[in-house]
């Protein structure tokens, strides 16, 4: 498939999801930093946990950089206790306001003034701060046209027939930033999108193909399909 193909039928499967679902009105956080501590709080669990945990900071008072600072590990781990692997989390938490505070002085505008290639290096020298943590804070707390990749973006790309050569996160992400325009409400929309996607019917085993809306260009066939 040539570039231009791609390019196209990465731009249909977007309006086909949108018309599917609608926007998705992500992130679901009230002020950037929210965004930041979501991102962090989110690996390996699921956003009702998220939510809860934000909750309990946001009663706490703790939900800035540096009332984050002045918490205790354990009291850190027990506000955000409901997000799993609680005490993991409060170390990456820590890292990250601390590395903020020195760096850029608890000034998001500071931080996202910076070039997005160097931004995003840094991101990733912060313990804890991974490909998909750092590009979900990127786009979604600083407005960066940058894409987001993860297990649902993987799954739903192989199945369409779309997997790039390699394996590794910069490959699938390239796969999109490399096809369409760098838009960063499209690219925010289309992340959101296939989430939407992966929840209601690109499921890990037994995917439920009827009545999805990319059906028609998809090139997994499910088990169901084969039997009726």
């Amino acid at each position: 498939m040539g570039k231009k193909e791609i390019a196209t039928t990465l731009a249909d499967i977007y309006q086909a999801l949108f018309a599917c679902y609608g926007p998705q009105k992500w992130w679901p956080a009230e002020e950037p930093f929210e965004v930041i501590a979501g991102a962090i709080l989110t690996q390996s669990t699921a956003w009702t946990n998220v939510e809860k945990g934000i909750a309990n900071l946001k009663k706490a008072g703790a939900l800035s950089s540096r009332s984050l600072r002045l918490l205790s590990r354990e009291e850190l781990a027990g506000l955000i206790h409901p997000c799993g692997y609680y005490n993991m989390k409060a170390v990456k938490l820590q890292a990250f306001v601390k590395w903020f505070g020195e760096r850029f002085e608890d000034s998001l505008e500071k931080m996202f003034a910076e070039d997005t290639h160097s931004l995003r290096k840094e991101l990733l020298g912060v313990h804890g701060i991974g490909e998909e943590t750092a590009d979900s804070i990127l786009l979604y707390a600083g407005n960066k046209p940058v894409f987001v990749v993860d297990a649902y973006t993987r799954r739903i790309i192989d199945r369409l027939g779309l997997k790039p050569g390699g394996n590794k996160y910069a490959d699938y992400r390239e796969l999109f930033t490399a096809h369409l325009p760098p838009d960063t409400q499209m690219f925010n929309e289309y992340h959101a999108l296939l989430v939407a996607l992966g929840k209601y019917h690109c499921f890990k085993s037994s995917p439920a193909c009827t009545g999805c809306c990319l059906k028609e260009i998809c090139s997994f066939i499910c088990r169901s399909d084969k039997l009726s």
